[in-house]
């Protein structure tokens, strides 16, 4: 079992950063696989970035590429997502979602993830 706590939210202006941490319990954080995802109200779940557990590779949605940066502490069981020139369409929750081991599909489908966060608000004014 993974318990995962996000913190790092807040409310910033329009092209501020933020950056979020998501700490998770466990003594084989480092062979999960960690995503990001969002949601933004009246709206569904969507992947914001992920890292392979493997490797490092990360991956990136389209809206956020560029923008932010995934990466992860193994010795702190800490991911982090580092988020720049923020926009009010970044304006959502997000949540952080862990698997153990390698992707079997998309690391972009959120039934990917086995454990999530409560998630972290984060507010972006214009």
């Amino acid at each position: 079992q993974v318990q995962l706590v996000e913190s790092g939210g807040g409310l910033v202006q329009a092209g501020g950063s933020l950056r979020l941490s998501c700490a998770a319990s466990g003594r084989t954080f480092s062979s999960y696989a960690m995503g990001w995802f969002r949601q933004a109200p009246g709206k569904e779940r969507e992947f914001v970035a992920a890292i392979r557990w493997r490797g490092g590779s990360t991956y990136y949605a389209d809206s956020v590429k560029g923008r932010g940066t995934i990466s992860r502490d193994n010795a702190k069981n800490t991911v982090y997502l580092q988020m720049n020139s923020l926009k009010p369409e970044d304006t959502a929750v997000y949540y952080c979602a862990a698997r153990p081991g390698d992707y079997s599909g998309n690391y972009d489908f959120p039934v990917e993830y086995d454990y999530w966060g409560q998630g972290t608000q984060v507010t972006v004014s214009s």
